[in-house]
């Protein structure tokens, strides 16, 4: 699998800036998925979509790998952003949330993976920086 970048999308069990806690294979089922890289849940931007993100359901929660599109300027940005260390972060898009007796969010669909500039949990955060990409960017 080729991409420019990976990342917890969202963890298990941590609390979110909503209050909310993710379960253990509540976005399971979005295994292997393909969704729209967003910068910053701009959703009524088209030059706010960066690329595409494939989706991995891991042990811990959903762990993501970003592709970035080569022919958006905006994406450039991003990407030199990133490699400059000032954007870290990764923050879900989802609905159809179900929500177990505690408010804990059970099941849900991820729609988006967004670059954001801080974290939504404490342990959220790009880990893996593709090299190649510099060749482009410089």
């Amino acid at each position: 699998m080729k991409y420019d970048f990976s990342g917890w999308a969202t963890r298990n069990d941590l609390v979110c800036s909503d209050g909310r806690v993710i379960k253990k294979d509540a976005f399971k089922h979005n295994d292997g998925e393909t969704v729209p890289l967003v910068w910053n849940h701009q959703h009524n931007d088209p030059n706010a979509i960066l690329g595409n993100a494939i989706l991995e359901a891991k042990p811990g929660g959903i762990y993501c790998y970003g592709k970035f599109s080569k022919k958006s300027e905006v994406a450039k940005g991003c990407w030199q952003a990133i490699i400059d260390g000032r954007i870290r972060s990764l923050a879900i898009y989802a609905d159809d949330i179900k929500l177990d007796e505690n408010k804990n969010v059970i099941k849900g669909n991820i729609w988006e993976i967004s670059l954001v500039y801080w974290d939504d949990q404490p342990e959220e955060y790009r880990d893996t920086v593709i090299e190649k990409w510099k060749e482009i960017i410089e």
